[in-house]
């Protein structure tokens, strides 16, 4: 398959874990939760494994951008998507839904946009790397997206417009990976820049967005099916890693 072929279809089915709220909308809140919480420790290593097994050797292997300073501005930028685009818009308590579901779905397309972006770096740097980079944007978008459902449901939107505009947000993704191959035939360096970014962005969302959810969730028995979960995502980017390496 061609890579555009490729950076499309992979794009496209990220897009649909958007798509994942249809299978929760019967399941109780308690339960909901409870699932979430696994896929949060599973996304944890799969980003995490992503960014320290595939994304940084990948970019080490080229001696002449600065890698770590595209890796520190991956950090930075995601951080400030984050605090300008945040969906938490409260005041003292109150929150006006009509705000915080437009500002989750405006930051969760800017978000998107670069997922898209980061797929399409990866596969035309080379095609099994856009694999395991797809495999871990999709780690940590199942309970993201599972999450903004709930968001929109719980901000005054009915089960089925929350479905639909949240497929919207994602699809901002193809235009991102479209934008980003078309760049990569004219701009050289590109490739060489968004890969160690994305791998920023990887630990960036592990430490700072998942892992603190996990702290809240550590009492008993959970502690060690986080550890578990956790451990399940590094294997399987590791196991990716060794595979295509023989």
């Amino acid at each position: 398959m061609p890579i555009l072929g490729s950076i499309l279809l992979a794009t496209f089915m990220v897009s649909l874990i958007s798509l994942t709220g249809i299978f929760f909308i019967g399941m109780k809140a308690d339960k909901l939760e409870k699932f979430i919480e696994h896929l949060v420790s599973f996304a944890v290593g799969g980003l995490l494994g992503g960014a320290f097994f595939h994304l940084l050797p990948e970019s080490m292997e080229s001696k002449g951008p600065p890698i770590f300073t595209y890796v520190l501005s991956g950090i930075i930028v995601f951080f400030l998507i984050e605090k300008f685009l945040h969906w938490r818009h409260c005041h003292k308590g109150q929150c006006d839904a009509h705000t915080f579901t437009q500002l989750n779905l405006i930051g969760d397309g800017v978000h998107n946009f670069i997922d898209g972006m980061i797929i399409a770096a990866s596969f035309v740097t080379d095609a099994r790397l856009g694999l395991v980079t797809t495999v871990a944007v999709a780690a940590h978008e199942i309970p993201q997206e599972i999450g903004d459902f709930g968001i929109l449901v719980y901000g005054g939107f009915s089960k089925l417009k929350a479905l639909l505009y949240n497929l919207l947000s994602a699809l901002t993704a193809m235009a991102g990976a479209i934008i980003a191959y078309f760049c990569f035939n004219q701009i050289a360096w590109l490739k060489d820049f968004l890969v160690p970014f994305t791998a920023g962005g990887f630990i960036y969302i592990a430490l700072v967005d998942l892992i603190p959810e996990l702290h809240k969730k550590n009492k008993g028995g959970k502690l060690t099916v986080q550890i578990v979960t956790m451990f399940i995502g590094l294997w399987l980017m590791w196991w990716l890693k060794a595979f295509f390496e023989h």
